[in-house]
Order: C-alpha cells, then structure tokens, then sequence
C-alpha cells in the first residue's frame, strides 16, 4: 500500500476531527491569508480608481521615504522602542508573581489575590485609559498620595518622560494575573514527589523554588520571550492613541500612531501599508534572531 493510500485512510478515520477544525482553517485562510494579496499595494501608488492590479508598480519609493527621507523617523522609532523596553522590562514580574501565588498554602487567599489580579484583564482599554488619565491628572489619587510627602502635584500625562513608564505600568496592571495563568499552569506540572525529596534532603522554601520549581519553568519563560520579542516595535495602537495628547507627542508619538495618521487621515494606503511591512519585517527578525539565540544557548527554540 502507497504512503499516500496510507494518508487518506488515516484522513477517512479522523474525518470528524478534520471536520471539527474546519471552521477554524477556514476562518484563518479568509482572514489572514487573502488578504496578503493586498500587501503589494506597499510597492505601488494605490489609487482606489485604478485598483490594486492598475496601480502603478513603484518598487521600495514608499520605505525608502519613510527610512532616509521622514525627518521624524528617528524619533518615531526611538519612541516605540522605549515603550516596548519599559513593558518588556516588566516582563519577569509576572513569573515572580506565579511563584509566589503557588507558594500560597492558604487556599482562600490564593483565590482572592487571583481573582483581584485577574479582573483588570476584562476591563476595556478605553476604561483603563480613562483611569490612567484620571489618577494622573494634578487632582489625581497619585497627586493626592505623593502630596502628603510634601512633593508639588504634577500632571503626569504632560511630561514627556513619564509617558512610557505610565504606558508600561498601566500594562502590567491590567496584564499581570492574565499573565501568570500560563505560569501556574507549568508550575502545576511540578513533581510533588521531586520537591517533597528536596525538602528532605534539607532544601529550605527558597532553595526548593530555585532548584526545583525554576528549571521547570525555563522552557515556558524563554518560549514566552521569544514570542514576545516577536512583538517588539508592535506597541498597541489603542492604549497609545488614548493616552497621547498634545503635550507628551514627543514621547507618544510611535509607528503604530503615524500609521493611522498617514493611513486613515491622509488615505497614503501605500505609504501607510509600506510602513506597517517595515515593522512586521523587523518583528520578524527578532523573533527569528531571539529563537536561533535560545537555541544555541539553551537548546530551547520554538522551531
């Protein structure tokens, strides 16, 4: 019998579970895949009356623009940078917190410490925004707080400098519990027979967290970088233009907002989709470059 008799067969057996995952292929094709015909409009002057396919063909005219010739470019760039380190310095805490959530004995406790950190999650970026603006104002709970130290009230979300840090912390806020799940789930995965050994052999609850509970947690740590490496210069569209005004434009002002602003205000479809590709192609990279790192490193890679 043929491999690819052999193949269809087995396909003919799992043919509801093929079934089951249709709607999904499906939805994924439509939606991700099709319109990846469009991307070429980055390499041409789109104009709706002629189409994609009758636009002309102006080849890298709309990256080279954007890199050598946008006297903003740098800033921009520097911008979203700065804001994806600051959330991306952030980035152990979640792991610390699961740690310490698993440690818990009081079951009670652990429930409303989770149940406390996890509800940010579901609130809408716009409601987070509102809060942030809110607590940071010269009336705010944060002037309020820092002024029985003696300090001057500020309006935070007018400084420049303070724009990232608000960002990344606002960021951990409302991520931190939603973050952990994976966390806990891996930690889950702890022999209780390996840790009850150590204990015995005379390891103290310190000592069992770093030489036990840690290096199961490694390969879901380092994998979870890598990802997040993926979206390094993606920092999110929604949170960014809510809380930028006036004021802070020099610090708010990143790629994703100067898409929006070339695309949907000034409809540069072409100019806008080259700069999009621009970052997705960097993005690329350094999940590729954090991957091939991990892998030589800590033999730990995702492909």
């Amino acid at each position: 019998m043929s491999k690819a008799k052999k193949y269809f067969i087995k396909m003919y057996r799992c043919r509801m579970l093929y079934l089951l995952i249709l709607p999904s292929i499906i939805t994924v094709f439509i939606f991700h895949y099709i319109p990846i015909y469009g991307v070429q409009i980055a390499f041409k002057d789109y104009r709706t009356s002629l189409g994609i396919i009758g636009s002309k063909w102006v080849g890298l005219k709309h990256f080279k623009y954007f890199i050598f010739e946008y006297p903003y470019f740098k800033k921009i760039l520097v911008n979203t940078l700065r804001v994806s380190l600051y959330s991306l310095s952030a980035f152990p805490i979640p792991v610390i917190f699961a740690i310490m959530l698993n440690e818990m004995k009081n079951m009670r406790l652990k429930k409303v410490c989770q149940m406390i950190t996890y509800a940010p999650h579901f609130v809408s970026t716009v409601v987070v925004c509102s809060m942030v603006i809110l607590f940071t104002n010269r009336n705010g709970l944060i002037n309020i707080l820092i002024g029985f130290f003696g300090a001057e009230a500020k309006d935070f979300m007018a400084m420049p400098s303070a724009f990232a840090p608000i960002y990344a912390l606002s960021d951990l806020w409302s991520g931190l519990g939603w973050g952990t799940i994976i966390y806990l789930a891996t930690l889950s995965g702890v022999s209780p027979e390996l840790v009850e050994a150590a204990r015995v052999d005379g390891a103290g609850r310190l000592q069992t967290i770093f030489h036990v509970q840690l290096p199961h947690l490694i390969p879901t740590v380092v994998t979870m970088f890598i990802l997040r490496m993926g979206s390094l210069l993606s920092v999110g569209f929604e949170k960014t233009f809510l809380l930028q005004n006036s004021l802070n434009m020099d610090a708010s002002s990143v790629i994703s907002t100067y898409v929006y602003e070339v695309g949907m205000l000034s409809h540069q479809f072409s100019y806008s989709s080259a700069i999009g590709l621009f970052n997705n192609i960097i993005n690329i990279m350094l999940i590729v470059t954090a991957n091939a790192i991990s892998k030589k490193a800590a033999d730990i890679s995702l492909w």
